[in-house]
């Protein structure tokens, strides 16, 4: 990734941190990240997760572009309409 100047989104996990730290000079450079993608990441990643909830989402059994499109649309808006129904409830 430093080779192709291609920042980290995701941050180090502290395992891999300490191991690093451990092994001294021949441990390499930490990584650093960007913590305002991740952050965005973290907002859109659960989204998504909520859509492929749904096989035929997950998998895309429909045919056309267009029919994939609309199981979308269908499943964001039951997502929006369940979040609303939480808030009010």
């Amino acid at each position: 990734m430093r080779k192709r100047n291609i920042k980290a989104v995701i941050p180090e996990k502290k395992d891999q941190a300490a191991k690093r730290k451990r092994k001294g000079s021949r441990g390499g450079r930490p990584t650093g990240h960007d913590a305002g993608l991740h952050k965005e990441r973290n907002t859109v990643e659960p989204l998504i997760n909520k859509l492929k909830a749904r096989r035929g989402i997950a998998t895309r059994y429909d045919k056309t572009p267009e029919n994939y499109l609309a199981g979308l649309h269908l499943r964001a808006s039951m997502i929006w309409i369940n979040d609303l129904l939480k808030a009010t409830g």
